[in-house]
């Protein structure tokens, strides 16, 4: 059997994967879909139109975040093979057969990942999101479209729950698979990701993501970015500049209380040549930001304003995730936080409703 587990927060572009899943799912041997629906807050029965209801569960997450909800799933679940989607992703029309043809593989093989691709708009420039979105397409065993056998997650506990954004946890979870021994592959399947309309403020929000990377460090020391397969990040440069806009703000509040005067023009030396450095590294930040852009007046105003507030947003993000995961030892998963063993325990028929 294989499970597709689906954790969602109800968003509309839900009905758009069912709609696309409710013709396929025949095709594979057998099958469940489990829709984990992971919103906080006691708005009723989740809304799945169009689920193919032969197919289907509902289960009740904690509202805990994607990686807890996914082990929910996968716990909860029957199958040997358990794929995951995004609910804002949309199959291709061969998708479950292409699912089926994906999982025949040797049995050293722990998860196959599959092929994702993100619209971008024609006539011009992608803006500074649409980026960031388009490169899901390029991401290494990301969990919007990625199947794992059920006994790699059960060797290795499936996701650690202390990250609670879509960010990092499954890159996360796949160095563990792969240090349990199991090779990840590349399958063929086909998923379209699309970009989703965000407030031109979102690049401050996504900010938040420092602190999974502070728990990172904490997990695999210095060199984590290269052991999860991780691109090269701007944390340095982040504090650079976020060290030499604090020193520029300090030496003008010195300067201003009139220090005697062979202080006072040092202390104006030193808040000239920070602010200095302040500016050069916040315009670098902006140009890489804006060059590839449409840079329409609203995005080049949006790229310089949040060019200016991102470092010192990451480096107080960092700084407070690090604080917040100061007792964590070297290595200490913390995962399902229940035993599973490889055949998996049914479904308990009190956490899960048919839908309709």
């Amino acid at each position: 059997m294989i499970s597709i587990v689906v954790p969602t927060l109800g968003r509309p572009s839900l009905a758009i994967l069912l709609d696309a899943l409710a013709g396929q799912l025949a095709e594979l041997p057998e099958v469940e879909l489990l829709l984990i629906d992971d919103r906080r807050d006691d708005t009723g029965e989740l809304a799945v139109p169009g689920a193919p209801a032969a197919y289907t569960k509902v289960l009740h997450g904690r509202g805990a975040g994607p990686a807890a909800a996914r082990n929910l799933g996968w716990l909860e679940s029957c199958g040997r093979w358990v794929a995951f989607l995004d609910d804002d992703v949309v199959p291709a029309p061969d998708w479950a057969r292409r699912l089926r043809d994906d999982l025949a593989v040797a049995d050293r093989v722990g998860g196959v990942q599959g092929v994702v691709v993100v619209p971008l708009p024609a006539g011009r420039r992608p803006t500074d999101w649409e980026r960031g979105t388009a490169g899901l397409a390029e991401g290494r065993w990301i969990t919007a479209d990625m199947a794992y056998r059920r006994a790699a997650l059960a060797a290795v506990g499936g996701f650690d729950e202390r990250f609670p954004r879509a960010y990092r946890e499954d890159a996360e979870l796949a160095h563990r698979v792969r240090l349990a021994g199991w090779d990840l592959v590349r399958g063929e399947r086909r998923v379209t990701h699309p970009v989703r309309p965000e407030s031109r403020w979102v690049s401050l929000r996504t900010q938040r993501g420092n602190a999974d990377d502070a728990l990172l460090r904490r997990l695999y020391g210095r060199t984590w970015r290269r052991q999860l397969d991780l691109p090269p990040g701007r944390r340095l440069r982040h504090v650079a500049v976020t060290a030499a806009g604090a020193v520029a703000l300090v030496g003008l509040m010195l300067h201003a209380l009139r220090p005697p005067q062979g202080r006072r023009r040092a202390v104006g030396v030193v808040a000239g040549v920070a602010a200095l450095g302040w500016a050069t590294g916040t315009a670098e930040f902006a140009r890489v930001r804006v060059v590839p852009g449409p840079r329409t007046r609203d995005e080049v105003l949006t790229m310089l304003v949040t060019s200016a507030l991102i470092p010192p947003l990451a480096v107080a993000r960092w700084v407070g995730g690090w604080w917040r995961t100061r007792a964590v030892p070297a290595g200490a998963v913390v995962a399902a936080g229940r035993p599973v063993t490889t055949d998996g325990p049914a479904p308990r028929p009190h956490d899960a409703t048919d839908a309709a």
